[in-house]
């Protein structure tokens, strides 16, 4: 195609917008998923990054992902300083860091004039969280948080259906989210991830619980269109040794007098990503598997069961999909869901309207607020025994 036929044909099309990078330098596996994520629907062309606080590892990682020299930087503050001033700067950032830099990068990217999109959970407090959502309000930025999981299509179907009344009443809640990963002491070995993730200093307070338990809340949340109000629970530190909880169980009580259960475990043997949901109404229940992405499972009281698959049903959650009934979507196009939404966004502030009114379902510094909320009456009642703990309104 010549030069001129190339022009023609992307003649009217909006440039992809551009994103930089936090973190996620060679061997982050997370760094690799956004990046995977935010190139899937063509929206986003990763341009800048300070990949690593490692030097050498950061101009590796640059290297590899084809930046140029001079937008792989030293530290992000030196990047969000620099990326600001340019005429072609970012659009938005992605911090794919161990929790304990997501607010300080954050800051230096709102107080750059940058949107974030930030990886869960968005701080190691509520009270850093709510500086954070503060310094957005001010700038006029969004501040979205990666709850990946409410990307997935068949989850958003679920959250139109409760929407719609399909289950009736609402009742119930039943969330788990069990792995096995850090079932062996694997930070000992050496292990990055595991690391960072079992390290109060990096990891803050919460482990399983502020790792996959925050996930887990968020999906029950997002789909039952309910928030926590109390809960009652117990955290566990099950391989000797560990410094940070392993094992979560709770009891909720939600918004409207719906009653809910939470189980998050990273020592449940056997278990590779077992987060699973379970939704009771006076007339309906349904059940998603994210390990079965594609499918809910809808019961109706004393009546049938019925299997309703992705890009197979009637109507609903179309707008979501990128590939034919049949063909899976999970994980990667959950991620690629959320900076489509970002997307989304930012194009319709551009062209003068309100921009989070353009996706409505993306996960938004609100989010993040409330699952610290729910980390914060977590950690106080199980430090208590186990009594019941008002989780504060952000």
């Amino acid at each position: 195609m010549s030069a001129a036929s190339h022009d023609e044909a992307t003649a009217g099309r909006p440039r992809r917008l551009r994103l930089g990078m936090v973190g996620g330098g060679i061997g982050a596996l997370i760094g690799d998923v956004h990046r995977m994520a935010a190139r899937l629907d063509d929206e986003w062309e990763l341009v800048a990054g300070a990949l690593s606080s490692e030097p050498g590892r950061a101009r590796a990682s640059a290297a590899a992902l084809r930046l140029a020299p001079e937008r792989s930087y030293v530290d992000y503050a030196t990047m969000a300083r620099e990326e600001a001033a340019r005429g072609d700067g970012i659009d938005a950032v992605a911090i794919v860091t161990p929790n304990h830099l997501h607010a300080p990068a954050a800051h230096a990217f709102l107080d750059a004039g940058i949107d974030v999109i930030c990886d869960k959970p968005l701080a190691l407090t509520l009270a850093e969280g709510r500086a954070m959502a503060d310094k957005a309000r001010a700038r006029g930025r969004f501040l979205a948080v990666t709850y990946n999981y409410s990307g997935y299509p068949m989850v958003r179907r679920a959250r139109q259906m409760v929407r719609s009344g399909a289950l009736g009443q609402l009742r119930a809640v039943q969330v788990e989210y069990a792995q096995d990963w850090l079932g062996t002491p694997l930070e000992a070995s050496g292990h990055k991830q595991a690391a960072w993730r079992t390290d109060p200093a990096r990891a803050g307070n919460a482990g399983c619980l502020g790792d996959i338990g925050t996930h887990a809340y968020h999906l029950a949340c997002f789909v039952s269109g309910r928030r926590g109000q109390e809960v009652m629970a117990e955290l566990s530190t099950l391989v000797a040794g560990r410094a940070l909880d392993d094992h979560v169980q709770a009891m909720l009580r939600f918004e409207g007098g719906v009653r809910g259960t939470l189980w998050a475990s990273q020592v449940a043997s056997g278990a590779a990503n077992g987060l699973r949901l379970r939704i009771h109404g006076d007339r309906a229940s349904l059940e998603f598997d994210q390990q079965r992405p594609d499918e809910l499972l809808l019961r109706q009281q004393g009546g049938d069961e019925t299997l309703l698959r992705r890009g197979r049903t009637p109507a609903g959650a179309t707008e979501f999909l990128r590939l034919p009934g049949g063909h899976p979507e999970g994980f990667i196009e959950g991620f690629a869901q959320l900076y489509r939404d970002a997307a989304l966004v930012i194009r319709a502030r551009q062209a003068g309207g309100e921009g989070l009114a353009a996706a409505p379902d993306l996960a938004t510094v609100a989010d993040g607020l409330e699952g610290l909320a729910f980390v914060e009456a977590v950690l106080r009642s199980s430090a208590a025994g186990g009594t019941w703990e008002r989780i504060e309104t952000p």
